[in-house]
């Protein structure tokens, strides 16, 4: 068994492509809103707080080289974390809370923006008549909902394949030949409604060895066609553990969701069921796996949900030896 991992060739980390210039490579006006608040704050902190600057400075870790702006906390890395190495440790990071909200950190902008709007006009329609606040109202609650973010109890097995999305399982398609996984292979398409939560997560522990953004059309994502043209993300990972699986989660937006968020950079090393991206309203995610000792655990039609319900399982260490 030992000769048997010693023989297995990693996977080389590719650079990041240069069209992937934000953890959010297709923009948004929410995005752009998020950027222009940044742009202020970091005036602001500059010129009132330069104390707390200089002791932010101080902790920080990593090389802010890449970054497209000023490094001066954390909250500057929202956008840019895939850019460059600039962090910090959890003791130093007073930010890390808004982690613990049930909410997608990444969709806040939108959260803030779309539900306030909606608050306020139900409020005022409320003041006319009830009746004609509740359109609105339940408008307000699935805005809401949408960017919720539950925790999940993730399994321990490194053998198993998680669902990398909550949605709906449309597809079971066997691939006689997938360049990146290197043989034959099985593409799990995973549709998301509007209802279901969108935050991706990582199938396995393993590492990141590509990514590739396509810009394109936003295709109804229940359109077979959509899986082609539509804008999507594409993540090479490499298992950690022996014997080192290669597989691919790819993110596509659909025909209302239009914004993929994937923070990861080449050579991070995801845990099982860590939170991966997320794709802003109905959508689709596919996971393609090695075939060979493949046991699939879902059929077509099958709810499933990020980081807790398990696709598929490899044979473990021994019965391969």
């Amino acid at each position: 068994m030992n000769s048997v991992k010693s023989s297995v060739t990693r996977a080389t980390v590719e650079p990041l492509p240069a069209n992937i210039t934000s953890v959010q490579p297709g923009g948004g006006f929410c995005y752009q809103v998020e950027l222009a608040w940044g742009r202020w704050r970091r005036w602001w902190l500059q010129t009132f707080r330069k104390t707390y600057v200089r002791r932010m400075a101080d902790c920080r870790r990593g090389d802010n080289r890449g970054a497209p702006h000023a490094i001066l906390d954390p909250r500057d890395l929202k956008f840019c974390r895939n850019l460059c190495t600039a962090h910090w440790e959890a003791a130093d990071d007073r930010f890390a809370w808004r982690d613990l909200i049930p909410f997608a950190r990444w969709g806040l902008c939108e959260l803030f923006l779309m539900s306030g709007t909606l608050l306020a006009v139900t409020v005022a329609l409320a003041f006319w008549h009830w009746w004609a606040a509740m359109p609105t109202a339940v408008v307000l609650v699935l805005i809401v909902w949408f960017f919720r973010d539950p925790p999940r109890r993730i399994p321990a097995d490194a053998n198993l394949l998680l669902s990398p999305a909550d949605g709906k399982v449309v597809e079971l398609t066997p691939l006689d030949d997938h360049p990146f996984v290197g043989g034959p292979a099985l593409r799990i398409g995973i549709f998301l409604s509007i209802f279901n939560v969108h935050v991706n997560r990582s199938p396995l522990t393993a590492k990141v060895v590509k990514l590739n953004y396509s810009p394109g059309k936003f295709l109804n994502a229940m359109d077979p066609e959509s899986a082609i043209l539509n804008e999507n993300m594409w993540i090479g990972l490499e298992q950690e553990a022996a014997p080192h699986r290669k597989l691919v989660v790819r993110q596509i937006a659909g025909l209302i969701a239009r914004r993929i968020v994937c923070p990861l950079r080449p050579g991070d090393v995801l845990k099982a069921g860590e939170h991966c991206g997320m794709i802003k309203l109905g959508s689709r995610t596919e996971l393609i796996v090695p075939a060979t000792g493949l046991r699939l655990e879902v059929k077509i039609g099958q709810m499933v949900h990020a980081g807790c319900d398990i696709l598929a399982r490899y044979p473990t260490e021994e019965s391969l030896g």
